[in-house]
């Protein structure tokens, strides 16, 4: 079952399955940067007010502000 990705918590493990973005440059952006389909987040740490959200991805540590993540996708392990 699949759920967005801005609902996952601190120590919470995933899998990018898919995104339903509109803006094709935005997709492109988190592409660019590892979040690819089939891929593995793991949530390391979120800001106290709740963004940006940090997550551990193909080896290293990448920031994301809660709106960018916004349509994407994920399996929780």
């Amino acid at each position: 079952m699949t759920i967005p990705f801005s609902t996952l918590q601190v120590g919470d493990r995933a899998i990018i399955e898919d995104a339903e973005i509109s803006e094709h440059g935005r997709w492109r952006k988190l592409m660019t940067l590892g979040l690819t389909p089939g891929t593995s987040v793991t949530v390391t740490r979120v800001a106290p007010l709740g963004d940006p959200i940090e997550i551990r991805i193909r080896g290293f540590n990448l920031s994301l502000r809660r709106d960018e993540t916004v349509g994407i996708r994920v399996t929780k392990l």
